[in-house]
């Protein structure tokens, strides 16, 4: 399973989601003081679980 890294700010397109406050507060804490946006944080770890997804589909088959 990939590791989860808190990533860079990548090129990107605006998406416009919502989420429950305390997750936002959660990410909001967990990027303080590092050199990475919400956004970012969200598109890897969305990233991360479209992975986890294709690796569990593999082990199903």
């Amino acid at each position: 399973m990939k590791k989860f890294k808190i990533p860079k700010v990548p090129v990107s397109s605006t998406k416009s989601i919502r989420f429950p406050n305390e997750v936002i507060q959660q990410v909001e804490d967990a990027i303080r003081g590092k050199d990475c946006t919400f956004t970012a944080f969200v598109v890897e770890a969305v990233r991360v679980a479209l992975a986890n997804l294709a690796e569990d589909g593999e082990d199903e088959a």
